[in-house]
Order: C-alpha cells, then structure tokens, then sequence
C-alpha cells in the first residue's frame, strides 16, 4: 500500500512593510521607504548624527572605490524650536554628514549634486536656511567684518581666507539644499512618498497602501537625550587649573567634543559650549549656576549648540571672545531664533577681548588669537602669576593644519587666500610653549595635525577634537586625556567652597553683618553622592543643609515637574507651621557638597535676629514659585525671595474678561483657571501654577486670543523689572510664546 505524498505547510511570511520606521531617541524617528530611496531624519536636536551612528543608521560603504558614509537624505523640522529648553532644530551637522560624508558637494563622487532636502514649516525652514548660512561662512562681507570691530586691511585678508575655504565660491543656502514647505494638505516628498500635518508637530507620511504617524513632541518631563554615559566625577576647585570635559568633534558617538573648564580662584570657566552641555556638568557634579563665563572660540555646533544651557541659569553668564566671534555667533544664534541680535545682552554678560594683547580678568590673564577657518575663529591662551612666575595653557580649537595652511598662499591682494607672513604668524602661535597645551588634530580639510607639533617645546601636549582612536606617531607627540581628568597648574590653600558659603549667607541675610553669619559658617561640609536621597517628603528634619556645588532635584507634590535647586539654596527649610517636616523629597543628582546647619541652632539663629515673620512670608511665596515652570529651576533662592517681595496679590471675578494686559507684569495664576478664547470660541485654558500675559511683557504684541475668568481666580502680579535679567525665565517664555503663537 503506497502512501500518498504530504506537501509540507510552509510558514506565512507578511511581506515587509514598504515604510520602516525606527524611534531612534526621545523626539527622534527614523523614517525610511526602500522603493523610493527615501530616508528621513525626523527631528534634529544636538547630537542627532552620533544616535545616527550608534543606532547603525550610518555606516560606512563603498562604491566604485569611493568609501563613504550612509545615512539621511532628508530632515523633517520640529515646528517647535525649542522644547523643554534645547534646541529641536540643529541641522548644520545632518546637512554636513549629507554634503561631506555622504559626498552631496564632492565632484566624481557617486553621490554628488543630490542636495539635502529640508522639510517643515515655512517659518523653521527659513530659520533653517540662515542658521546653516552663517553656520558655514560667519560673516559673509567686508562690511560686516568692519561693522564687527576690524580695520578695512584686516577685513580684506579675512574674506580672501573665507574666499579660499569655499572654494572662491560662498553659495547661498539654496544652492546645497532643497526645501520642502508643509503647511495644509499633504504634499509629495519624492517618488510617491507624501507627508501631511496632522497637527502641531504631528505628521503622516504616506506610501501607497501604508501610512505612518511621528509626533516630535516631547512630553512634560522628557528631555532630549546624549547619545553616551559620563558617569559622576567629584572634583575639586583649584587655584589654576584645567578640568577636560571634551575631547570628541561632532561625529565622536561616545565622547563630548572638545572642551574645557578652566578654574581660576576656584571660580568655574568653561571654554566651549558643545552638545548637551548640562549633561556632562551633572556628570562633574557642578551647577550651571556655578559657570562663572564662558570663553567662546567660534560658532560651529560642536562648539556652540551649548549656549542654550548657559541661559538656563539664574543669572546672565559673563561671554568673553573678541568682538568679531561675538558678531558671529550672534548672527547664527539669531538667526535660528529668528528675533533681534540686540538681544544677546539680555542673555550675556558680554566682556568683548581684544587680539593678540592679554586681557586682565580679575587677574587671570587671556590672549585670544586669529585662527585660520571657515567661520570666526579664535584660540586662547591662559596665563596667571605665581610666585615662580606665570603658568600657562593654550586651548587651540579650531585650527587648520600647516599643510593645507601653506597651500592657501598665494600672490596679491585680490586673489582668495593668505600671504607668507600670515602663514609665518599662525605657525608661530602654534609653536608657542605654554605649561599645557591642548590642539585640535581633526584632520580633513579645515582641522589640524598632530605632526604639526611633533617639536613642540610645552610641558605636556594633549590631542583632541577627533573621533579616532591616536596613532603610535601621534601617542609619540602628545596625550590623550579622560573625561574629568584635571590638570592643575598652580595649587590654591584656600577653602573655596567656605568662601561660597559666605556669598551666599550675605546675599541670602542681607541685611546681617558678615559677624552674625559666622556661626552659620563654622559647621562641618559634607558630599552627598549621586542618587542619594536628602530627604523624603514628610521627614522630620533635624539639620538643613546650604547647597554650595552640583544640583539637587526637589520633587513636590501638585507640580508637573521637579525643580533644580542650585548652589545658595537651602535644603529642608521649612515653615514653623509645618512642624519642621521636609515639604519636598530631596535628591542629589551628582555628586553635591553642602555645609551641615543643625536646625535648633538655625531656629535660635532665626530669633535672635527678629527674622521670623520675613522668612515666614517670603518662604509660602517662594514655595509657590518653586511649584511654577517659570520659577522652579535654576533660580537660586536669594533671588527666589527678591522676587517673592515683588508679588502683589490680584483677583478676577468668574466671567471677567481681561481686556488688556499691562506689559510691565506678568500673570501667575495662584488659583482658579483662566479660559483663552478666540470670538467667543474657547481654545485652552491657565491654571494653577501656570502664567499668561508673556506676548505683551517681553514681545510687545497685541494678544490673540482673550483671556476669560472661568471660576473665581486670583494671580499674582509680578514686575518685569524683577525678572527681565534673569536669562532661564526669558528663555522658557520664549519657547512657551512659540508654541502658543504655532498652536
């Protein structure tokens, strides 16, 4: 008996979708469509291209013996800049990986004249369009150069180098990039792929059959994220020394790129403002309101998408860098917020130096020098007197290598390029034998060489701004430093971290001698480690504790958010009323160092000087504030009371139309809620805890929508005059008038 044949079930395979998509990181997405060669990048907050690359979204191939890098061909724009403080539109260093490492401008390249596409709205793409222009040429005229603080000379010899780094050819934006404008309705990205708004920062794509939602909106409490981990580092403060923070570039998936604080006095500078900057500050254990200034050197991302982070402080940072990288920078970084460059003073205190001379700071002596590159560049050289003489370091990003220098030279004064003696003065300042030297050995075209300082006669040689791993030449020339490694040039005695106790005792008690304070003072500093827990909400306290460096994170209970405490504030104070009991849990975020104050001394502390009722006041008013987006982050609680005095208590009746708001003052609401209405149409509302009123405070513009009482409502009325230099709340009203004026 035969038996019949089986045929095997074979397994149903779905076929593969026709559009990929991949969440790549908080805000981020991958969007890609195989049939019609798409691949969209959608979001571009710092850092995007190294979660590119550790996500395997780029990656090298080869083609017809070209090697190159894979990766997007498209950028969908965020309509919102700014999200919960960054930047969400940074797409100078996707467009660069496209035109470069792609290999979109390089002739006999396989993938030369496609040009990166940028998708958004009109507004961010225009934004965009002028960002990236002066992201790659800075200043673009002799007028401008003049305008900026140089002589008609030195203008000419500028632009004859930027003439020369591009080719003899400074190209408007339209001519790399393409643009694609999304307003109503969907529109055709390429070879049947379409995208449409479905709201506000929310979009199809679709692809016959197949469609896909992205929603760029990051949520409340979520943060855009850094593509690597720095652990926490506990460091000192030194009389001068050099604290390495960077010593990746913009393709280093796992460093920081090039940076350093320098410490002078025990003051903090950083040199530099890359990437996720207040990541690698947490990682060392420092506040952002512990950034004395900043030392800038030029306008590229790598080395600029930090600023934000600095005017999420407390108070206006002091910005040092000549006057023609000022011009610079203030172009690009206005040119992104699409506002007035005159601007840069509300958020920086700004200490223009002077080239090739030393400027005195407060006794730390600096010399910014011209650096050959395609934008505004300067290097540093640091110097401080000691009783064996000065000790020194230079900080030399970016720099272009001697090579590629030389074969810039050329004859005339009308052809692009550099004469022999400005050849002959760069080589010289890289020569320059300082006590600690770090340099950019980045390679390509526009950074320099290790091999360029092979003889150089410095105690100690560091390589930095590259994302390859050192050569056995280049460990022969130089060092590579870790993350929070420091360098310590000249050793202090001095007890730093009690000198701050004091400032910030005499700013907290103002009205108090420096002898009342004393007794404050002479109490033990201890070091909480990261994660520990200060407090838990409820606790009996029994000491309190001065923040003197890192940040500590109070979660409150009827608050969207947590607030940063920062150094000057005082953790565990509390009301009598409340028995003394932690009105918050309390959380070291890095490592953060305290002076221990034991709370029956502070009470007696509190009697003996008649301040009860003062403290009493201005702590419900403060507890209110710290509850509030505005006020609960970064805002040291000196100025918390400053502003707290300013309050006056207003009330609106339910049903109360505010038929206009006064711009000297902005609104909280403390309680009730407040209905924004359109003729008549209601369109959101304000409750507690939230404010309106912004549009008429800092942008002078006629409101459009009407604010309504929905309930009876009381707010509290705060002057601009308190709070106009206080950069953290400027900026967030200007991302919250942003996205209200878009929604």
């Amino acid at each position: 008996m035969m038996r019949g044949s089986q045929t095997p079930l074979r397994p149903q395979h779905k076929p593969m979708p026709k559009i990929r998509t991949i969440r790549v990181t908080s805000g981020v997405y991958w969007v890609e469509v195989p049939e019609a060669g798409l691949h969209v990048l959608c979001g571009c907050p710092a850092d995007t291209i190294k979660h590119l690359i550790r996500r395997r979204l780029i990656t090298p191939v080869e083609n017809g013996g070209v090697r190159y890098e894979t990766g997007p061909d498209a950028i969908l724009l965020s309509d919102i800049l700014i999200q919960n403080g960054s930047f969400a539109n940074l797409s100078e260093f996707p467009v660069l990986h496209m035109l470069y490492r792609q290999g979109m401008i390089l002739p006999d390249h396989p993938n030369f004249e496609k040009k990166p596409l940028l998708i958004g709205s009109t507004e961010q793409v225009k934004a965009q369009m002028r960002y990236i222009y002066r992201g790659n040429y800075g200043l673009i005229s002799e007028q401008e150069l003049v305008e900026a603080g140089v002589s008609a000379r030195q203008a000419n010899e500028m632009m004859r180098l930027k003439q020369k780094f591009a080719f003899d050819n400074i190209r408007p934006p339209n001519e790399l990039l393409n643009t694609l404008i999304v307003e109503d309705g969907p529109v055709e990205i390429s070879n049947g792929v379409t995208i449409d708004r479905v709201r506000l920062n929310v979009f199809d794509f679709r692809y016959q059959t197949e469609s896909v939602r992205i929603d760029l909106n990051l949520s409340a409490n979520e943060r855009y994220e850094p593509p690597y981990q720095l652990g926490f580092h506990q460091v000192s403060r030194e009389y001068f020394g050099v604290l390495h923070c960077g010593e990746g570039n913009g393709w280093d998936a796992h460093r920081p790129c090039m940076s350093s604080i320098l410490m002078f006095k025990g003051k903090l500078y950083l040199i530099d403002a890359g990437p996720n900057l207040l990541h690698s500050l947490t990682a060392l254990g420092i506040s952002i309101n512990e950034i004395e200034g900043i030392f800038h050197t030029h306008a590229h991302d790598d080395h600029f998408a930090g600023l934000p982070s600095l005017i999420r402080s407390g108070r206006r940072i002091k910005y040092y860098a000549t006057a023609l990288v000022r011009a610079s920078v203030t172009k690009k970084l206005f040119s992104l917020l699409s506002a007035e460059e005159q601007q840069f003073s509300d958020f920086f205190e700004v200490h223009d130096l002077e080239y090739d001379v030393w400027n005195d700071i407060d006794g730390l002596e600096v010399k910014p020098v011209f650096s050959p590159h395609p934008v505004e560049t300067n290097v540093f050289f640091f110097r401080a007197l000691t009783g064996g003489g000065y000790r020194s370091y230079a900080h030399l990003a970016d720099i272009i290598s001697l090579r590629k220098l030389k074969r810039m030279i050329t004859g005339g004064k009308t052809n692009s390029g550099i004469s022999p003696e400005f050849y002959s003065k760069i080589k010289e300042t890289y020569a320059t034998p300082v006590n600690l030297k770090k340099v950019d050995i980045g390679g390509g075209m526009i950074h320099g060489a290790a091999v360029d300082f092979r003889n150089d006669r410095s105690e100690k040689l560091i390589l930095s701004h590259t994302e390859r791993n050192l050569t056995a030449e280049e460990h022969e020339i130089g060092h590579r430093v870790p993350f929070g490694a420091t360098d310590v040039l000249i050793h202090g005695d001095q007890d730093y971290l009690r000198r701050s106790a004091g400032d910030f005792l005499r700013s907290y008690f103002s009205d108090l001698s420096h002898d009342r304070l004393r007794g404050l003072l002479n109490n033990r500093v201890i070091t909480f480690k990261p994660g520990v827990s200060i407090f838990q909400k409820g606790e009996t306290i029994q000491e309190l504790f001065l923040l003197l460096t890192g940040g500590v994170e109070m979660v409150q209970s009827n608050s969207d958010s947590a607030a940063t405490l920062c150094p000057g504030s005082l953790i565990g104070e509390n009301s009598p009323s409340n028995q003394f009991r932690s009105p918050a849990t309390y959380r070291a975020v890095g490592f953060a160092r305290a002076i221990v104050i034991p709370l029956r001394f502070y009470i007696e502390f509190i009697k003996n000087n008649a301040l009860g009722f003062q403290l009493e006041e201005s702590y419900e008013k403060r507890t209110f504030l710290q509850k509030t987006y505005l006020f609960g982050e970064a805002i040291c609680h000196p100025t918390l009371n400053e502003i707290a005095q300013s309050m006056q208590l207003h009330h609106y009746r339910a049903g109360e139309v505010v038929s206009k708001h006064n711009n000297s003052f902005l609104s909280l609401v403390e309680a009730g809620t407040m209905e924004k209405r359109i003729g008549g149409k209601l369109i959101g509302t304000v409750g507690q805890y939230d404010f309106f009123g912004e549009g008429s405070v800092f942008f002078h513009t006629p409101p459009v929508y009407a604010m309504r009482a929905f309930d009876d409502v009381s707010t509290y009325r705060i002057p601009l005059s308190v709070f106009r230099h206080i950069p953290i709340v400027r900026w967030k009203l200007i991302e919250a008038y942003g996205k209200r004026r878009q929604a």
